[in-house]
Formats: C-alpha cells, sequence, structure tokens
C-alpha cells in the first residue's frame, strides 16, 4: 500500500519536475566563437583568449559554448576547437571548464594563418550547433575583420538562416585600405548587418572595446 502511495506521490510531483528543468533550460545561455585564423588576423588570438577567458567565468552550470576557426572552408565540424555544454554539478563544470582552456591553449599554440576567411560557411556551421543544444539564449561570436574571402569553388551567395540568434562581430580591427577610406569599412559593417538580420538573427551588436565583454551574455 505504501509503495502505491509514492508511486502516486512521485507521479503527481513529475509535471513539477520536468517544468523546472524546462524553466532552467529556458534561462541557459549558449554561445558559439568564431575565431578568424586568416592571414596576419591570426596574431590576435591574444585577445580572442580574453574573450574565451570572459566566457568561462562568466557562463554556469547547463550553459553551452564552442571555439571554432575560421578558415578557408569553415563549415565542418573538423573546425570546432572545443565544445562543452557545462554540467549541473559546479565540481565537474569547473573540471570542464579547465580541459576546455587546455584545448584553447593548445590551439592557440598551433595556429597557422589560412589563406582564405570563410565567416559565412562558420555561420551556418555555428547556427546549426547551437540549435541543436537548443539553450534558452542562442549568441554567436564572430573575432575578425569581417573581411569575407572565399577560396575558387566554395558557394556561399545564398540566404542563409539564423533566427532566433544573437550575432556580434568583436575586435573588427581595420585594413590599410580603411584607413585610406573609411567608407570601406563602414560598408563592410552595414553588409554584414544587413545579411545576419535578413537571416533572422534578433540583434546584430559590434563590440570593438574589450571591456565591454559583459553584453556578450543575454540577461536571463
Amino acid at each position: 500500500m505504501k509503495q502505491f502511495k509514492y508511486l502516486i506521490l512521485a507521479l503527481l510531483l513529475l509535471p513539477l519536475v520536468l517544468s523546472g528543468c524546462a524553466d532552467n533550460r529556458s534561462h541557459s545561455n549558449g554561445v558559439y566563437l568564431l575565431i578568424d585564423t586568416s592571414g596576419t588576423y591570426a596574431e590576435q588570438i591574444t585577445k580572442a583568449r580574453k574573450i574565451i577567458n570572459y566566457l568561462l567565468a562568466n557562463l554556469n552550470a547547463g550553459d553551452s559554448l564552442a571555439v571554432a576557426k575560421v578558415e578557408s572552408k569553415s563549415f565542418s565540424e573538423k573546425d570546432i576547437v572545443a565544445k562543452v555544454t557545462f554540467d549541473r554539478r559546479p565540481s565537474q563544470a569547473n573540471l570542464e571548464k579547465r580541459a576546455f582552456n587546455q584545448k584553447v591553449e593548445a590551439f592557440a599554440k598551433s595556429i597557422k594563418g589560412s589563406a582564405y576567411t570563410d565567416i559565412t560557411g562558420g555561420l551556418i556551421q555555428a547556427a546549426e550547433y547551437l540549435n541543436e543544444a537548443n539553450p534558452g539564449h542562442k549568441t554567436i561570436i564572430i573575432f575578425s575583420d569581417l573581411q569575407e574571402e572565399l577560396g575558387k569553388g566554395t558557394i556561399r551567395d545564398f540566404p542563409i538562416k539564423l533566427t532566433g540568434i544573437r550575432v556580434m562581430a568583436v575586435n573588427v580591427t581595420k585594413l590599410s585600405t580603411d584607413n585610406t577610406d573609411p567608407r570601406r569599412y563602414l560598408d563592410r559593417l552595414a553588409w554584414w548587418e544587413k545579411r545576419v538580420r535578413d537571416a533572422g538573427a534578433t540583434e546584430w551588436l559590434v563590440i570593438n572595446d574589450l571591456e565591454h565583454l559583459d553584453k556578450i551574455l543575454a540577461n536571463p
């Protein structure tokens, strides 16, 4: 009889437990950081590390994080340097953060400048990852000068889908041609803003001052 009562109680509590899990997930953050490794921009990796350190310090249990490189062809799982959804147990989450940081350190030491910059392919891969992880708040960070250069045979001139995703361009350095004609820089930013907004992104934000990284994470 007692077992029957316990079973009834468990069934009554189950919807509350499931509701609590769903609510926690709706407040979680998922961040996908794309790091441009083309040409001289690869030398900016120390600044990218600052972003990663900020994310590791501020993301919580249940949040998801991935770091991927942008190179000649970036729509591939092989370009993901590290990815994780942090365990609900704080002690385990801390271990995962250390392991994540070690992978990033190894990547930073081995980085080589690629010939081309497939930002669009990286965005498509990032959206796929975030949609599968399905956090409450989805954010893609593009760490790049936003000068996309595609290799022969790489096709990216088609609409992409970034529905429900916040997109941020960070450390958008100016090229030598931008100094000569600032309109090139402004046009590049405007082109990417239109591309991601047309793709359904909920927000487009440019952050060039790394002291303002607090804007990266959505408020739950």
